[in-house]
């Protein structure tokens, strides 16, 4: 019986639980929190290695200004506009002086042509061939003056020798006279001729850029006639090129010859290029109540093309800032946003840093900037997706 209860408290014993061990399976706290600072030193190599080893972004970047005190001009656009980019020749329409089959084209479109060059070949045998006619009438005139004027000297002598009569002698003069006219026709006609084959060789005006071609080789191109018929080649000169807007009635006491201005093409919303007013029309639309006026763009690039639609945007004349009050400018392109939020990105020691500001007035591409920047400081413009704070970047292009 007492060996039986033994056997009792026994298993009671091992079923007892020591609480002085830890339960089996789970680690100790300390080795926990160990781990998981190992994870965290791990995960800051891991980024800290990624960042060095990245290849840092190119980018372009523009520095900020700091005006001296009192020179400084604050110029915010005082009326906008929607129009077109024309040139300043307008369009240059080529068309023939005599008929003939189109040859050949020596241009095709968006060619640069200078003045003189050749543009069309239509046919010239038909040209040619009434050269040589006029040319051989011509030796054939001639030819008779020089018999005129030997019978001349002829009858010149037997006058002398009293064998000819006066009336003969006059017939011979008119003769010749009539033989004379003869030659000078037949050069007037030889010298048509050239002009007519020189007219076969479509050559440009002037300096451009050819725009379109309006017949193909093949057709045929007359002189005058209907509207548009004997014109083959569209051009213009692209170097002096403008944008042209209707101005309200009511808004022409806004704007003056000489105003600065900026354009904005529809196509490229970010571009901006600076301008100035130099035309007037004298005259004004009476049904639409509007004045058309041009703006002379002095830097244009191959982006912009005639009868593109932009929007102008005329500024208002630059005033001083208050003596002792110095302005920062920044290129437009600098400003970034996001919602209500404007900033930029700084770039320091090979790396980005996102700096807010609070922009003031527009002065042309550039914008005054009242609070975040002292002047002086490497900005990035341009397309900035992609940049994060701290990120290493390289200076692909400075701009002035």
């Amino acid at each position: 019986m007492g060996e039986q209860a033994r056997d009792v408290r026994d298993e009671l014993s091992a079923l007892r639980i020591d609480r002085s061990r830890p339960p089996p399976g789970r680690p100790r706290r300390g080795w926990v929190i160990a781990g998981a600072c190992a994870a965290v030193a791990i995960a800051a190599l891991g980024v800290a290695a990624w960042r060095w080893w990245a290849a840092p972004t190119r980018v372009e970047v523009a520095f900020a200004t700091r005006t001296d005190p009192g020179t400084a001009a604050a110029a915010g656009p005082v009326l906008s506009g929607s129009g077109y980019v024309v040139t300043g020749e307008k369009y240059v329409s080529i068309g023939v002086r005599v008929a003939g089959r189109i040859d050949a084209f020596f241009v095709d479109e968006s060619d640069p042509v200078t003045q003189g060059q050749p543009l069309v070949q239509l046919d010239d045998r038909d040209y040619r061939a009434a050269l040589a006619r006029a040319e051989a009438s011509l030796r054939v005139a001639q030819a008779t003056v020089d018999l005129r004027r030997k019978e001349i000297e002829r009858i010149r002598e037997l006058r002398r020798a009293d064998v000819a009569s006066q009336a003969a002698f006059d017939v011979k003069e008119s003769e010749l006279r009539v033989a004379e006219a003869q030659v000078a026709q037949g050069r007037a006609e030889v010298q048509q001729a050239r002009v007519n084959l020189d007219y076969t060789v479509l050559r440009a005006p002037s300096n451009g850029v050819v725009l379109a071609k309006l017949k193909e080789v093949g057709e045929m191109a007359v002189p005058g006639g209907f509207a548009g018929s004997g014109e083959l080649i569209r051009m213009a000169n692209l170097e002096d090129l403008r944008a042209e807007v209707d101005v309200n009635e009511a808004d022409l006491s806004r704007v003056h010859l000489g105003q600065a201005a900026q354009v904005v093409p529809d196509a490229f919303p970010e571009l901006r290029y600076a301008a100035k007013l130099v035309k007037l029309y004298p005259q004004v639309n009476r049904q639409k109540g509007t004045l058309k006026v041009e703006v002379a763009i002095p830097e244009p690039d191959a982006r912009l093309r005639p009868d593109m639609s932009v929007r102008i945007h005329f500024l208002a004349d630059a005033k001083p800032t208050e003596a002792g009050e110095p302005v920062v400018l920044v290129p437009r392109a600098a400003l970034q946003r996001e919602g209500d939020a404007v900033f930029v990105w700084l770039v320091s020691g090979g790396q980005l840093r996102r700096q807010p500001v609070r922009a003031g007035a527009e002065l042309g591409d550039r914008v005054v900037v009242l609070e975040g920047l002292l002047g002086g400081e490497a900005l990035v413009v341009g397309d900035a997706a992609g940049l994060a704070e701290g990120a290493s970047v390289e200076v692909a292009r400075q701009t002035p």
